[in-house]
């Protein structure tokens, strides 16, 4: 049975400061419940409802065979550890991965993100490269925080294909891999037509934030800009968007 220091203490895991401190994140629902038993993250604990107990016995069984700690809560204490308005009655606790590991470069394609702040944005960019099998994503430290909720729920679970290095400072890693032989690209309004330019193999994409594009330091380290033609009269891309267009086009390019 949960005790209430220990609601207390899971609930508390909503806010980035205790996520932090504890080296934990909570992920809820049960698509992305799933796709954690998949990972190898370690999972503390599951906490869910008698309604989701009763209707998905399978994940429970999935549990069971992993000896993961279960406890049974009632819709009003289950309330706590939710960010959702209409919960679907099952979250995890889950330890946070160690990052501090070195970003490889033997990949063709590597993504960065420069200060995209929105989670929604920042939760879809992740899941459109673990479609197109981008496996490595590079975060400055002024991007929105990949365990706030709302970015994994935009994941959809892609959250554990991805190794994601996160608060990282972006142009010291650009000049490594520059050093290694890539070529960098920034994405921006005006630039280098993607329909028309070969993208190189060795190449690292950023994406820049929603509202204000690539910074200058980023512009003065790229080997060149990149851009998706507008041909409408609308007068900006969202960055989510923009990077699933750019990312099928590299693919199209090169694996098919």
């Amino acid at each position: 049975m949960l005790t209430k220091n220990e609601l207390k203490y899971y609930s508390s895991l909503l806010i980035k400061k205790f996520r932090d401190e504890e080296n934990k994140f909570l992920i809820e629902g049960k698509k992305i419940s799933e796709e954690a038993l998949n990972s190898n993250y370690q999972i503390e604990i599951a906490l869910y409802t008698h309604k989701f107990f009763r209707k998905e016995r399978s994940l429970i069984k999935k549990l069971n065979l992993r000896n993961i700690r279960q406890e049974l809560l009632k819709e009003e204490e289950f309330v706590k550890v939710s960010d959702t308005q209409n919960p679907q009655g099952i979250t995890f606790v889950l330890k946070k991965k160690d990052r501090n590991i070195d970003i490889p470069i033997n990949e063709n394609f590597i993504i960065g993100l420069e200060n995209i702040s929105d989670p929604g944005n920042l939760g879809t960019i992740i899941r459109n490269c673990d479609w197109f099998g981008l496996n490595n994503l590079i975060l400055n430290e002024n991007c929105a925080e990949i365990y706030n909720p709302k970015v994994l729920r935009s994941t959809m679970g892609s959250i554990f294909n991805v190794t994601i290095f996160e608060k990282f400072n972006l142009y010291f890693e650009l000049e490594k891999l520059k050093n290694s032989g890539y070529s960098i690209f920034s994405t921006d309004l005006e630039g280098e037509n993607i329909f028309t330019f070969r993208m190189p193999k060795k190449s690292f994409i950023v994406f820049s934030n929603e509202a204000n594009g690539p910074s200058k330091k980023l512009n003065e380290l790229a080997s060149k800009k990149i851009t998706i033609p507008k041909f409408g009269r609308a007068e900006s891309l969202n960055v989510a968007s923009a990077s699933s267009i750019i990312l099928a086009e590299i693919f199209k390019q090169h694996f098919l």
